[in-house]
């Protein structure tokens, strides 16, 4: 069982906390982490794109002209696929992109994201986040003084109402509650920032 040091807003040592194994000591799968982050990004499209077949496009009930004797190819209508206007061949309709994840492999894949950042010492551990009051200029030095660089994962619990209002405009940061916490965030960030209350195995 991996141990992490406890920051607080500071940057100031608040002691040592304990990273169950359960969560951040398992061997990273590869596979079910591809597959359940694919699985995610598909059920983000909106799977809207619809255009016309040739019955569906307007006018083209009559035969353009006859079948023989012009010289030209036959047709049998102005609203077939080969015609500008015409309906769309095998075109897309509107579908439903999301796939069927089993549970045990969406709880393996987070297992292994935040095994893989546990790792890399990605993971950050705060004592508490101690905003007065909303401001984007605190949580810019507090991000500073804990050492959190690049895109950040930041985990907060729902009471942290003050943290919520003062990370949400930073471009780089993006705030999850616990419960929210997934796959695809975590690899997308270069660290996963939680306090002792959001720590997955923790007493939050």
């Amino acid at each position: 069982m991996a141990n992490v040091s406890v920051k607080d807003q500071a940057g100031a040592d608040a002691g040592r906390v304990e990273l169950v194994d359960e969560y951040f000591g398992g061997e990273p799968n590869m596979a079910v982490m591809h597959q359940v982050v694919t699985a995610q990004l598909a059920a983000r499209r909106a799977g809207t794109h619809s255009t016309k077949t040739r019955a569906e496009v307007r006018g083209g009930g009559a035969k353009p002209w006859r079948q023989k004797g012009t010289g030209r190819a036959r047709q049998g209508s102005i609203r077939s696929p080969q015609w500008r206007g015409g309906g769309v061949a095998h075109g897309p309709k509107p579908r439903d992109y999301s796939q069927r994840t089993p549970k045990k492999m969406i709880r393996l894949a987070l297992r292994s994201a935040l095994s893989d950042r546990a790792t890399e010492n990605r993971v950050i551990v705060v004592d508490a986040w101690s905003f007065e009051a909303p401001r984007t200029s605190e949580a810019v030095a507090a991000l500073s003084a804990i050492g959190a660089e690049g895109k950040v994962l930041v985990v907060l619990a729902d009471s942290d109402t003050n943290a919520w209002l003062s990370f949400r405009n930073l471009p780089s940061v993006h705030c999850l509650a616990r419960s929210e916490l997934n796959t695809y965030d975590i690899l997308d960030s270069d660290c996963v920032v939680f306090t002792k209350e959001t720590l997955p195995g923790g007493a939050g």
